[in-house]
């Protein structure tokens, strides 16, 4: 289903968002930036797509930056923007369910609207525990549950009804416009996902509603001891 949209996938991701994307993506670099070592710090983009939170941290952060995704025609667009501007990073084709990695090998993690689609969130958030070092960070950025009634009416009517039509046309693909809504209404609200972290191990587990509750970034620890 990505492979099929693959190359109309920034497009849509920004128009369909007013680019509102675009803004909250800054906001897990700065999170991320904020939590590293000063020196040798290694970060982990996870369900990357076509790289463009891989290339803001990259730009944004003082650390090694790898991307990893599920879809080889994704990775093919990232690895093509990141030959583009000049910071040639790596992108690994790999399962978020079983990271081919070592465990204790990153100092921050990050995934963006990726947790989701796996068949399993607590494999995935197990996973990024695996493979985070004690001290180290993850930064999960998804769509969430608006707080204000009238928001979530607005957003569960476009995201329901509007986004599969527009979405279907300008890509020419419906059933992957059919499928974000659905995926999204499944995925757990913004103190289920806490409670699931908190489950998986992660401690001082936060999170921040982005615009009205829409999408939410949750931090989260892994213990120093």
């Amino acid at each position: 289903m990505f492979a099929a949209i693959a190359t109309r996938y920034d497009l849509l991701n920004h128009l369909l968002s007013g680019n509102i994307d675009q803004r909250w993506r800054r906001l897990v670099v700065k999170t991320v930036a904020a939590n590293l070592p000063a020196t040798d710090a290694r970060v982990l983009d996870v369900a990357c797509g076509t790289g463009d939170l891989s290339l803001a941290l990259a730009t944004g952060i003082k650390a090694r930056v790898v991307g990893l995704d599920f879809c080889r025609p994704m990775l093919d667009i990232a690895a093509a923007k990141s030959s583009d501007r000049g910071l040639p990073l790596p992108f690994v084709e790999g399962d978020a369910l079983k990271l081919p990695f070592r465990d204790r090998s990153f100092d921050g993690v990050s995934i963006a609207f990726g947790l989701r689609n796996l068949a399993s969130f607590e494999g995935g958030l197990s996973e990024l525990f695996r493979i985070l070092r004690p001290g180290g960070t993850v930064a999960v950025l998804e769509f969430s549950t608006p707080r204000m009634p009238i928001l979530r009416t607005l957003f569960r009517v476009y995201f329901t009804k509007l986004l599969p039509l527009l979405g279907g046309f300008l890509s020419g693909s419906k059933n992957a416009y059919e499928y974000l809504p659905d995926s999204v209404l499944r995925f757990p609200d913004q103190a289920s996902l806490v409670a699931l972290l908190q489950k998986a191990g992660f401690r001082e587990v936060t999170f921040r509603n982005l615009t009205g509750g829409i999408a939410a970034l949750h931090i989260g620890k892994r213990p120093k001891l």
